[in-house]
């Protein structure tokens, strides 16, 4: 199995649905804005496993000082396969030297995420309106 990846916003929305939807993802049942913020995102990155997206990561930033990772995927049939840890590479290259790299992580990734080098924001609370349902 190569994977390959990608860093181009065109992704046909039927292959983002299918994978936000095996993992679960509320976002999965807005289609078109979905596909829509993923592509007005700051950077997008994506892994392929011959023409199934397996991976999506993307980015949210002023450009200069502050990046926030809202969304890592990994398909289910290939998670623990390093290629999360591939997504997540490439965007903290891109974003390298920037004052603040934030994120929000489940109970079940904080594990992971600091293996990529995140740690707990000190006392800091996560708050937020939210109107998925997964949380």
């Amino acid at each position: 199995m190569e994977i390959t990846i990608s860093n181009s916003k065109d992704i046909p929305e039927d292959q983002i649905i299918k994978l936000y939807k095996a993992n679960k993802w509320s976002a999965a049942e807005k289609p078109e804005q979905l596909h829509n913020a993923l592509r007005n995102s700051h950077s997008l990155i994506s892994a392929w496993e011959d023409d199934q997206l397996v991976g999506i990561g993307n980015a949210i930033s002023d450009g200069y000082l502050v990046v926030y990772f809202p969304h890592l995927l990994v398909h289910p049939d290939h998670q623990g396969k390093g290629i999360g840890k591939k997504i997540v590479d490439k965007l903290l290259q891109i974003y390298k030297g920037f004052h603040m790299q934030m994120l929000t992580a489940d109970k079940e990734a904080e594990a992971f995420y600091q293996k990529v080098g995140f740690q707990k924001a000190g006392e800091t609370i996560p708050m937020w309106i939210y109107e998925g349902n997964e949380h």
